[in-house]
């Protein structure tokens, strides 16, 4: 375990309970969150081939140089 987890892990110790709950709602809020951009990246990553065609047409190659 690093170092700085180590230090963390005994500061959120030395809290009383009620701060150790605000700490794991904040940590769970955290982890969504991150989960949530994982899920968009990946969607946007889907969707790219399927707008392939959409993106890249002549008309729109004047957009291509802004």
């Amino acid at each position: 375990m690093p170092a700085d987890t180590k230090a963390l892990i005994e500061k959120i110790e030395g809290l009383p309970p009620e701060r150790i709950a605000e700490i794991e709602d904040f940590v769970d809020f955290i982890r969504l969150r991150e989960q949530e951009r994982v899920l968009i990246r990946a969607a946007a990553a889907a969707s790219a081939p399927s707008f392939a065609a959409i993106w890249s047409n002549p008309d729109d190659d004047a957009y291509d140089a802004l």
